[in-house]
Order: structure tokens, then sequence, then C-alpha cells
């Protein structure tokens, strides 16, 4: 019985701080709404859309920078300066290998013939036989050596300036899983 005083007094003080809670709840609406009344927004009116005028397309008539008469025209123009390196290159009758990217190319074994190493290239399901100065790729990728681990080439290709350079690339032996 001695619990329920201590009880009771504490629900006498829940009620009464909940009562001071209720008023300050109706003076804080009642703020919010004075400061409704007397403050106006100051928000600038919109301008009103412009109106769109269409124009037609002109560019269709110009040269497509992605054709390829545009292309062979620039390597034409290049192919006449005389220190070019690819004006040699351009002027040779083209191999039967330059017509598949070399990453389509697999080196898949090489022999020696008469003292001189030859590699054995596989393109799709033929089998090439290729030596030294022979020419493999789309980049007249020449072949300057040949191990029994890989093929060697210098590429000819164009830099970000539109510069020819040399760089030089190799085609490594593949096993392949029986």
């Amino acid at each position: 019985m001695m619990n329920r005083p201590i009880v009771l007094v504490s629900m006498g003080a829940l009620l009464a701080s909940l009562s001071g809670c209720s008023s300050e709840q109706d003076e804080l609406k009642e703020w919010m709404e004075q400061q409704r009344h007397e403050v106006q927004p100051s928000v600038p009116p919109l301008s009103p859309p412009q109106k769109f005028n269409p124009r037609a397309y002109v560019g269709g008539d110009g040269v497509d920078p992605f054709s390829s008469q545009k292309l062979t025209v620039a390597l034409k123009q290049e192919a006449r300066q005389p220190n070019s390196a690819v004006s040699a290159e351009l002027n040779r009758r083209k191999e039967p290998l330059e017509a598949y990217p070399l990453d389509s190319m697999t080196m898949v074994g090489s022999v020696n013939r008469k003292g001189a190493p030859y590699a054995l290239v596989q393109v799709e399901s033929l089998l090439y036989q290729v030596k030294v100065g022979d020419y493999l790729g789309q980049n007249f990728g020449k072949i300057l050596k040949i191990t029994e681990t890989e093929i060697e080439l210098r590429e000819i290709v164009q830099d970000a300036a539109g510069e020819w350079i040399e760089r030089p690339v190799s085609l490594q032996l593949q096993e392949t899983a029986r």
C-alpha cells in the first residue's frame, strides 16, 4: 500500500506536464498562424517561355567524316610524301594475311626449313606458313623475327595527332588443350 501514493503522485506529475505541453502547442500554433498572415512571399513572376524557331539541318550536304572515301584520299595524300613511313606500304601488293586483324590470328608452331625459321599461323580454320619479311594483320604488320615461341612484327599506325608511327607487336605461341 505504500507504493500506491507514490504511483498517484507520479501520475499527477505526468498529467501536469502533459497539460503544460498542450498549452505550449496551442501557443506554437497561434504563433505559426500569425506568421503566416504577416509574412508575404516575394517570388518574382516567371518570364514567359521563349518561342522556339526550328531550323533546317544544313550539314547533310557536307562530307561525312567517317567516309571511307575521305580516308582513302588522306592515305593517298600521305603516300605522296617522300618521307612517309606508309608510302612504301601503300604502293606494294597486299598479302593474303593482311585481310585479317592480328588478334584473329594464332601462332600454333614454328619450323626450320633450309636454316630459315618459319612460323605456323592459324586464321579461322586454315593454317599458313609465314617467314621473316611477310606481312600480317591490317596495320601493315611486317614480320621482323621468328623464334620458337613468338613472331615479332613492326606495325605502322596513326597516333592521336594523325602522324604515322611504327610500333612493335608480337604474336605469342598458343598451346591448345587436347
